[in-house]
Protein backbone atom coordinates (compact mmCIF):
# COMPACT_ATOMS: atom_id res chain seq x y z
CA UNK A 1 0.00 0.00 0.00
CA UNK A 2 1.32 3.18 -0.78
CA UNK A 3 0.52 6.67 1.32
CA UNK A 4 1.58 10.05 -0.18
CA UNK A 5 3.22 12.49 2.83
CA UNK A 6 4.21 16.07 2.92
CA UNK A 7 8.21 16.46 3.74
CA UNK A 8 9.08 19.65 5.44
CA UNK A 9 12.56 19.82 4.52
CA UNK A 10 15.22 22.56 6.24
CA UNK A 11 19.04 22.54 7.09
CA UNK A 12 20.55 22.24 10.40
CA UNK A 13 23.87 23.07 10.81
CA UNK A 14 25.65 21.06 8.22
CA UNK A 15 22.33 18.47 8.13
CA UNK A 16 19.37 18.49 6.12
CA UNK A 17 16.09 17.46 8.28
CA UNK A 18 13.51 16.18 6.77
CA UNK A 19 9.72 15.31 8.40
CA UNK A 20 6.81 14.09 7.76
CA UNK A 21 4.00 16.58 9.11
CA UNK A 22 1.16 13.86 8.77
CA UNK A 23 3.16 11.32 11.08
CA UNK A 24 5.64 13.07 12.79
CA UNK A 25 8.60 11.71 12.10
CA UNK A 26 11.70 12.93 10.74
CA UNK A 27 15.28 11.69 9.42
CA UNK A 28 18.25 13.62 8.21
CA UNK A 29 21.14 13.37 5.74
CA UNK A 30 24.10 15.33 4.22
CA UNK A 31 21.46 16.63 1.38
CA UNK A 32 18.06 16.94 0.48
CA UNK A 33 18.44 13.58 -1.44
CA UNK A 34 19.22 11.58 1.27
CA UNK A 35 17.27 13.33 3.87
CA UNK A 36 14.26 12.23 1.68
CA UNK A 37 15.36 8.84 1.20
CA UNK A 38 16.25 7.75 5.06
CA UNK A 39 12.73 9.74 5.56
CA UNK A 40 11.25 7.52 3.21
CA UNK A 41 12.98 4.46 5.11
CA UNK A 42 12.04 5.93 8.52
CA UNK A 43 8.55 6.05 7.58
CA UNK A 44 8.46 2.55 5.97
CA UNK A 45 9.68 1.21 9.75
CA UNK A 46 7.26 3.32 11.40
CA UNK A 47 4.14 1.51 9.46
CA UNK A 48 5.46 -1.80 9.87
CA UNK A 49 3.66 -3.91 12.39
CA UNK A 50 6.01 -4.73 15.44
CA UNK A 51 6.95 -8.87 15.30
CA UNK A 52 7.70 -10.08 18.82
CA UNK A 53 10.46 -12.48 19.10
CA UNK A 54 9.29 -13.98 21.74
CA UNK A 55 5.75 -13.13 23.69
CA UNK A 56 5.43 -10.07 25.72
CA UNK A 57 5.72 -9.90 29.09
CA UNK A 58 2.72 -7.66 30.44
CA UNK A 59 2.78 -5.88 34.08
CA UNK A 60 0.19 -3.52 35.55
CA UNK A 61 1.93 -0.34 37.17
CA UNK A 62 0.75 1.99 39.67
CA UNK A 63 1.09 5.98 38.93
CA UNK A 64 0.55 8.66 41.23
CA UNK A 65 -0.84 11.53 38.39
CA UNK A 66 -1.84 15.40 39.94
CA UNK A 67 -5.71 15.55 40.04
CA UNK A 68 -7.11 18.12 37.68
Amino acid sequence: MKRVFTASVWKEGPWYVAQALEADVASQGESVDEALANLREALGLHFEPPVPSSAPDLRRIEVEVAAS
